[in-house]
This record gives C-alpha cells, structure tokens and sequence, in this order.
C-alpha cells in the first residue's frame, strides 16, 4: 500500500510501435506472472501464450493472447481506455491512499475480508459498531464510486453490499477535494473493479471456521474479441454478523445470513468506444444480539405468569441492496468523456420482539424503510493546451423515500400510569426529491515542477430541505526536488443531509403513550456548509520507501452526525450548529521483493456544538448543556493507528508461502461522563488487535491437465484474544454497548480453473 499525493501518475509507454512494460508492487512480490516485455506487431499471427502486464494509470491488466493478432491489439484498446477513464477524475492536491491487488492479498482474510476492515489499513480511518467507519472525525460521509462513477447512498448499516472479491483495486482520497468531487466528501473510495481481462479464468473458494463462519464464493471472467465479462457470487453464513453486546466468546442471538451477486460486462466498440454494465445484489439477515442482565421497565405492568428477559428477545432485521451502472465512455480528439446513467434501490425491515420490545422500551415497532434513486453522472476531459486540462462535468439524484411503522405501545392516563393493554399506531410517509451538482475545473502547469488545480462547483438539494451553494476549490501540487511533494489546498463543501437517514416521523401520533419522545422538537436537517484546509508532503527516501505528512482543519456550519435512537437499527441525522474537525497524519510505505511494510499514524479532533435538528431524539438535559459548550462528537477517536508487515518464502518458487500481520489501534471512541453529565465526555479504553495470515500457494497445481492455482489459507482474527469496547451504550445517538471481535480463527481453500 503507498499513500502520496496525487500527480505522480504511473504510466506505461508505447515504444517501438507498440511495446507494454508492466512494474508494479504486486509484479516485485507475487511469483504466478513473471515480468515481460512484449512487442505487438499487427502483421503477426503469432501463437506463443505469454502472460502480459500493462500499466495504464492505476490499472495492471494481465491477459494471455489468443493465436490472433486481434486479442493483442484488444489488449492495448483496453489499456488505452482504462488510463483516458482514469483521467476523467484526478486526484490533484489530495492525499491518496491506495490499495494494490496484492495488498489487499496481504491483508488477513484477502478478498474474504469485509471491505470496512480494508479500508481501516488506511490513515485516519477509525472503526466503529455495525460496521461503520469514520474518516477524519467525520460520521460517516463517505462516498463509493465504482470504476469512476458515484454510487447513490443506501440504508446499509452494518451490511456490506460491495465486497473485497469485486476489486482489482481501489484508492481511499480524503482532503481537499477537486470540484469534481461532491455530495459526501470526507473520502472517496473508488474501486477499480475486476473484468475478464484482468481476471480471466474462473476461481472457487471455500472458506470459513470458528462460530459457524461457512463462506464460499464463486468468481469467473473471461474476454473474447471485443466482449469482456466478470461475475463474483458468495454466500455469507455466520453467528458474528453484529457486534456483541458483552465481552463473550459467543454472542446470543447473532445469527447472519448473506447473500451477494456482482457482475461486470463490457464491450469495445472501436479503440476509442467502450460500454460497460456493473450490476450487484445484496441480501442480508440478522438476528439482533440480546444484551443479558437488563431490567425492564416496571412502569409497564406484563400479564400474568410473563417476566420479559433480555437475554431471550427475538429482534431481527433485513436489508437489501440493488444497484446498476450503465457507462458510455469515448474518445472525441481532445476531448475524453464519459456518461453513466445508474439506479439504486435499497430497504431495511426491523421486525421486534412483540413482548420484549414493549416492556424493555414501551415500544415494540415494526419498521420498514426505502430508498430507490436513480441519477446519471457526466465527466468530460478537454485537453486544451500543452499546460492546460480542462475538465467538466454534472450529477443528478432522483430520489423516493418512504417510511412505515406499525408500533405497538400503551396508553398512558393522566395520572401517568399506563394501560395494561397495548394499542397499535401506524404511521408513515414518503417523499422524492433531488439533488444535482455541476463543477468545471482548470489544471494548469505553469512549470514543469508545479500544477495549480483550481475550479467551482455549483450544488443543491431539493428533499427535506431545500439549499444550493457555490462552492470554489483549488488545490497547488509542487515538485522541488527529486522524489519530493509539497501539496496545500482549500475546498469550500456542500454536503445534503443523507435522504434515506431523515427522520419524518408524525410525533403527535404518539402523545400520551409510552412511546411518546422526550419533547416534540423536530426542525428539518439542513445542508452541511464546510470550510476545508489541508496542506502535505510526501517524499521518497529510497527505492520502495516513502514517506507522508498531512495536516487538515475543517470549519462546518451545520455539521452532520447521525445516531441510533430507539430499538430499529436505523441511523438518524441531525445537525450541530457548529462543528469543528482537525488533525493530521503520518504514513510510510516500503515494498520491495518479496517484502512489504506500511504503518499509519493519526490524531483527531471532532467537536460540536448547538443541536438544530431531529431535538425529539435527545434528552432535553443533553439539549441545554450542548446549547452553550462544545462537545466531542461520538465518534471522536483521538489517535488512530494501523500497520502491517508480508514476506513471501520461496517466492521464485511453484510454492511461495506468505506471511502478513496487521495491526490497528484506537484510543477509545466517545461516552456520557455521568459523574459531571456531560454528554460524550469520556473517552473508552484504548486497544490494539493484531491479525495474522499464513497462506500458501501452489502455482499450477495440476499441471497442464488443469490450469489453475491452488491456495491455502489460515487467518487469526484478534491474535491476542484481546477483550475491548467499541461502544459502552452511552454516548449522543448511541443503543447499545458494542464488544470488538474476539480471537477468531478461520481456513479456507481456493482453486483456480
């Protein structure tokens, strides 16, 4: 993994007609494709089958020609327009964290691992319940994209609707961010995804091991003429889908069922043409886990012979995620664009414990929400002058929410005591709205060591809310001497309250019932308004060692947090009238041979202060202290860390065996000083989890009977066994207490064909 600013572009170059070199990471330390160099000639019929890497941007596409000349001139048509679609959105003045296909090899549990764990090897990335992650102080507010076009937001909580097995490689850029970057813009993860050229062949893997993890997987490309195709498909079965909610080995009630399906097609046109389909389904299932030993609610009086018990309750939730891209990409002379019209459809379903529910909470609520949006994303590059890359370019969401709930509660008498008898409210409500943005940029090199990327951005939002902005942002890229970066920028953010997170409950409804909110205060959530400096530097000591410093300060109007309130697993906005977010980060990366090294470092701070919006979630004593005084936002984790080490044994070898470590640590993320009431004022316990792979590799296992490489695989989840909090259950907009994972040990098997 290497994290530097963006600029320092590889690409590979066509010499002597059409030569391809390929140099990468993965090409020093994976031993299955050795380096070539191979020279095309159209005049040529040859049939030698040689393995051919190609560096375009950040793609390596390995292939292995047919006896026509045709596939090798395909091969160069498809590097060609990997590198004109990875140009469509550079990344200059930002820090970029990449991951290579060989390190997301490395990371313990490979392409098993769930792609949040991925992403918690990166600087300043902190973990937190249900699988969610915060990148610099910020709740949640990052945004996928997929081969260069932005996903839609969905209601996934602690699912995962994009899986490691998906990329060939993907990049984590965080700071301040080009114009063509909008909407969610604490990082942007884009994934480069796999294809059948990439990937060619098929690969079936079995994989699994402690609490009834069962986990196989299927995944097959192959390309012909001017089709190329590639689907993965997996099957997640397991008792650890949520956190537990106590320190145990096994968590009660934490069944998982997980159903995935992603796919990708594409067909060339012409050398300067390309269509391309990615398609996904995500279905998951959880049992909620129970939290043992709580004391109902003796203000609710249960029927004869029925004592509610925490540790038996019954809670379940559903989520399902669709989605599709459809993308035109086209070379026009000087000009490169590329046009996608995508759909996205995402639910979520919370079905109660009927009895536990309403005597644990006064409320037992069957829930359901939805989101379906569909949109279309432009990106046009006008390569002007020699100095001068002009880029353009709009979003478009389309959005229809809706909301129901059937709550089962009791009714309360005027003397505050309540009915033995429950009663049912309904309720629910849907809404479309928009949200669209349009940016133009000039990336301009004055001198061949400096580029200056300066641009504005128009957005707005018409849902719960409606806001625009103009929004200006440039960004200086300096090279003063040899290996060296200097990078410094300001960004002006506009970031719409996600849809699918607004809360539009009817609260009346609920009046004189046990569940009545705390107060009836529900002001809209409103557009976040941000300020964003950051300033860096990178520099290359030595071949395969780098190095990196960031610092960043966020300025924000209105500032964005969501919560969980109640027993749904559902994330609620609301807005802080002020909010302030700072830090910086220190990263090096060495990789060379057989061996590969990386640690990241990071301080944060993320304070708040006044809640504007979504008030009948809070307790009214939070309200007034918050009013007047800054607080740590819940997800404020003050030191973040991560690290890893892999070495291949024998890895000239048909039997190269790796050995990989990582490591992340926290200092503890928010919860309620109840001694002195102060919301958020403590910090829980710092920890530090150490994973570790061993996976051994056997190159053509059957020989020329069978193409294919055979993989063992054995990872150790919590090495140490360590026993740490994630959450302790109190906190602003935090239900439960959440326990890290503990020592898990997991084996699989994989075979290519």
């Amino acid at each position: 993994m290497t994290f530097r600013p963006s600029g320092l572009l590889l690409c590979s170059s066509f010499l002597s007609g059409l030569v391809v070199t390929g140099h990468t990471a993965a090409a020093q330390t994976a031993t299955t494709t050795p380096q070539v160099t191979a020279t095309a000639n159209t005049q040529s019929s040859s049939t030698t089958a040689k393995k051919i890497p190609v560096r375009k941007g950040s793609e390596t596409v390995k292939v292995i020609p047919q006896n026509t000349t045709h596939e090798a001139e395909q091969v160069i048509v498809t590097a060609h327009l990997d590198r004109a679609r990875s140009e469509l959105s550079p990344t200059t003045g930002a820090s970029v964290y990449r991951f290579s296909r060989q390190s997301l090899e490395n990371i313990p549990g490979g392409d098993n691992a769930p792609l949040n764990q991925v992403l918690l090897q990166a600087p300043g990335v902190a973990q937190d319940s249900y699988g969610q992650i915060h990148v610099r102080g910020d709740h949640n507010e990052v945004q996928f994209r997929l081969d260069g076009v932005q996903l839609p937001e969905g209601l996934s909580v602690f699912g995962q609707a994009l899986m490691t097995r998906f990329a060939n490689n993907m990049s984590l850029t965080t700071g301040a961010l080009p114009s063509q970057f909008g909407f969610l813009q604490a990082a942007v993860v884009d994934i480069t995804t796999k294809n059948g050229t990439t990937n060619a062949g098929g690969n079936l893997s079995i994989y699994g091991g402690a609490r009834d993890y069962f986990f196989p997987s299927l995944q097959y490309g192959f390309h012909k003429g001017k089709w190329d195709f590639f689907a993965t498909a997996d099957f997640v079965h397991d008792r650890v889908g949520i956190e537990n909610t106590t320190g145990s080995f096994n968590a009660l009630h934490d069944l998982s069922n997980q159903y995935h399906f992603l796919g990708h097609t594409r067909y060339t046109v012409d050398e300067d043409t390309r269509i391309s389909l990615i398609a996904g389904v995500s279905n998951a299932e959880y049992q909620l886990p129970n939290n043992p030993g709580q004391d109902w609610n003796h203000d609710y009086t249960p029927p004869a012979n029925v004592t509610p018990s925490s540790n038996s309750l019954n809670e379940h939730q559903k989520q399902i995620t669709d989605f599709a891209i459809l993308s035109l990409q086209k070379e026009i002379g000087a000009f490169s664009l590329q046009d996608s019209v995508f759909t996205r459809y995402s639910s979520l379903r919370y079905s109660p414990d009927p009895t536990g529910d309403l005597y644990y909470f006064g409320n037992a609520q069957w829930a359901a929400r939805s989101v379906f949006s569909t949109g279309t994303q432009h990106d046009v590059t006008w390569r002007a002058a020699r100095d001068h890359t002009v880029r353009f370019g709009f979003q478009v969401f389309v959005e229809r929410n809706v909301s129901k709930s059937t709550s089962s509660v009791f009714s309360q008498a005027a003397d505050g005591s309540y009915d033995a008898t429950p009663i049912s409210v309904h309720d629910g409500s849907g809404k479309t709205g928009m949200v669209y943005g349009l940016y133009a940029q000039d990336e301009w090199q004055p001198l061949k060591n400096l580029t200056i990327n300066y641009g504005l951005r128009f957005d707005g939002v018409s849902e719960y809310t409606s806001e625009h902005q103009v929004s200006p942002r440039v960004n200086v890229v300096w090279k003063p001497w040899n290996g060296g970066t200097l990078h410094a920028g300001y960004s002006r953010y506009f970031t719409p309250p996600p849809f699918e997170v607004v809360s539009s409950s009817s609260l009346y409804r609920f009046a004189n019932t046990s569940g009545a909110p705390q107060n009836y205060q529900n002001d809209k959530v409103r557009a976040e308004r941000d300020h964003y400096f950051d300033a860096g530097f990178d520099q290359t000591i030595l071949p395969g060692w780098h190095v990196s410093f960031d610092a960043y300060y966020k300025l924000a109007k209105n500032l964005i947090d969501e919560g969980q309130f109640g027993a749904p697993i559902i994330m609620t906005g609301f807005n802080y009238r002020h909010g302030q977010v700072n830090g910086y980060e220190v990263s090096t990366s060495y990789d060379r041979g057989p061996l590969s090294l990386y640690g990241n470092f990071a301080w944060s701070r993320a304070i708040g202060k006044d809640i504007t919006s979504a008030q009948f979630n809070f307790d009214p004593n939070d309200l007034k202290y918050i009013s007047n005084r800054w607080v740590h936002l819940d997800h404020d984790q003050r030191w973040t860390a991560s690290a890893g080490a892999a070495y291949t044994l024998f890895h000239k070898t048909r039997f190269p065996l790796r050995l990989s470590a990582t490591m992340v640590y926290g200092s503890g993320l928010r919860a309620d000083d109840d001694a002195n009431d102060i919301p958020n004022g403590l910090a829980l316990t710092p920890y530090a989890t150490v994973n570790f792979s061993a996976v051994q590799t056997i190159h053509n296992t059957f020989g020329t009977a069978w193409q294919g490489d055979t993989q063992l695989r054995l990872d150790v989840i919590n090495l140490g066994d360590h026993t740490y909090l994630l959450r302790d259950g109190s906190g602003i907009g935090v239900g439960a207490p959440q326990y890290g994972l503990r020592r898990t040990i997991l084996c699989g098997i994989s075979q290519g064909f």
